[in-house]
């Protein structure tokens, strides 16, 4: 963090700036095609729905294609333009989105805006993810079954604008942290799913009798194991 203190006390002396999403970036509506149009193979696309689902923060690449005439009347976005979601069911998903960062330009769905700007792409979006920004499209959302936030509106939503190199050491701590956790994550998943499965043995074989009595010593062998892994798995006191 001393890098970034630095370059906040060099940079920003009096401190950052804040000012209005409309002056740094031009935000317009998305196209028209659905679900329906996908296909194997064609333009590069991202349908609003598929925000909330399918993509992280940021992507260079697309999951889905449209054909070339159905690309002829959408709306594009280009690189580290912002695609938002702007109807959801609910206030907490309304406004996900994730930055485009392939160079080639990617048809966008309806029910999204297309935030092209002057600020560093994963800035923009981890922002678009923190509680500041929530509490103020909480301002801007209406309906009840169907939560909006029409594009327009975004324009006065009000961000922070530190200088570029702030920005980038910004990015670069959260990426770090971004990895961090997705390799935690992947260890625990690792390591649930072999708990998993000696449980599984475990319980099969404690559960699995024959008529002989010849279990007997196989049984009494289990439950010392049983309880060695229950040990193992007790939390340090």
């Amino acid at each position: 963090m001393s890098k970034l203190n630095n370059l906040l006390q060099d940079l920003c002396p009096n401190g950052v700036k804040y000012a209005k999403l409309g002056t740094v970036a031009t935000i317009s509506r998305g196209g028209n095609f659905q679900k329906k149009d996908f296909c194997e193979k064609g333009v590069p696309c991202i349908h609003y729905g598929q925000i909330y689902t399918r993509y992280g923060l940021f992507t260079d690449k697309t999951l889905s294609f449209i054909s070339e005439e159905t690309a002829k009347k959408q709306k594009y976005a280009v690189k580290n333009d912002i695609i938002m979601a702007v109807t959801s069911e609910n206030i907490e998903d309304v406004c996900k989105c994730v930055a485009w960062l392939g160079e080639q330009k990617i048809a966008v769905s309806g029910h999204s805006a297309i935030i092209h700007h002057t600020i560093n792409p994963k800035f923009l979006c981890y922002y678009f993810h923190t509680e500041m920004f929530a509490s103020q499209k909480k301002k801007l959302a209406h309906g009840t079954k169907v939560i909006e936030v029409t594009p327009d509106k975004l324009s006065d939503i009000i961000i922070p604008i530190p200088p570029l190199p702030v920005q980038e050491e910004i990015v670069r701590i959260l990426d770090s942290y971004t990895k961090m956790t997705e390799e935690l994550e992947s260890k625990l998943k690792a390591e649930l799913e072999a708990r998993k499965k000696q449980y599984e043995f475990y319980r099969d074989s404690l559960l699995k009798f024959d008529t002989g009595g010849g279990q007997v010593s196989v049984f009494g062998n289990l439950w010392a194991k049983l309880l060695q892994l229950f040990v193992v798995l007790l939390p340090d006191q």
